[in-house]
């Protein structure tokens, strides 16, 4: 299993920047790198999304249950379908005195056993999702905090 963080510190309230990163319906018209987001069902807390996002020239896509607890607050997603089918995402939200520390944490069993450490770590894992979930982040930071 691979796992990659992505950490940032935002200068805004844990609630502000929970609101922006669950509404992800919303994602392609807030975050450039986001192609499209689709709500495939909904019950309570928990989704189906289709999402599809840029990694430079290439567009990578996956279908997830999303599972929202703004009490944590926490968001959960389980990648149900494309290449990191088995993936599971959270977003965890520390509150500090400047702010909130936003975690991006991926846990990916890769299907393909033989190729697991070199493809799951250094294509998948450094590559698209690092290189996704930092912009993600980046973006995330900026909103947050013009609006704090």
């Amino acid at each position: 299993m691979t796992v990659t963080r992505n950490t940032l510190e935002i200068a805004a309230p844990a609630e502000k920047v929970y609101a922006l990163a669950s509404a992800t319906e919303r994602w392609p018209q807030i975050l450039p790198h986001y192609r499209y987001v689709r709500v495939l069902a909904e019950n309570g807390p928990t989704r189906l999304v289709a999402m599809s996002a840029w990694r430079d020239v290439f567009p990578v896509r996956w279908v997830a249950e999303q599972t929202n607890d703004p009490a944590g607050p926490h968001i959960a997603f389980k990648h149900v379908r494309g290449w990191t089918r088995g993936m599971d995402v959270e977003w965890l939200f520390e509150r500090f005195a400047g702010g909130t520390r936003v975690t991006i944490e991926h846990r990916l069993r890769f299907a393909f056993p033989f190729a697991a450490e070199w493809l799951g770590r250094h294509v998948v894992s450094d590559y698209f999702i690092h290189g996704v979930a930092a912009q993600t982040l980046a973006r995330m930071k900026t909103l947050a905090e013009a609006r704090a």
